[in-house]
């Protein structure tokens, strides 16, 4: 099951390029996972400065 990233999120864009499979993008004032295309390999939880990527 894939990654969420939640309401705490700064948009800081730091976990976008880690991920191996380019699953996560901009929407709005966040960034978002495209849970159909994520591997769920945990890169940008050790990435995200705010801890607003978390497994479901």
């Amino acid at each position: 099951m894939a990654h969420l990233i939640n309401e705490d999120c700064i948009n800081c864009s730091a976990c976008e390029p880690v991920c191996p499979v380019n699953c996560i993008s901009e929407q709005g004032d966040a960034r978002v996972i495209d849970a159909a295309v994520c591997i769920d390999c945990g890169a940008c939880v050790d990435t995200c400065p705010v801890d607003a990527i978390k497994a479901p």
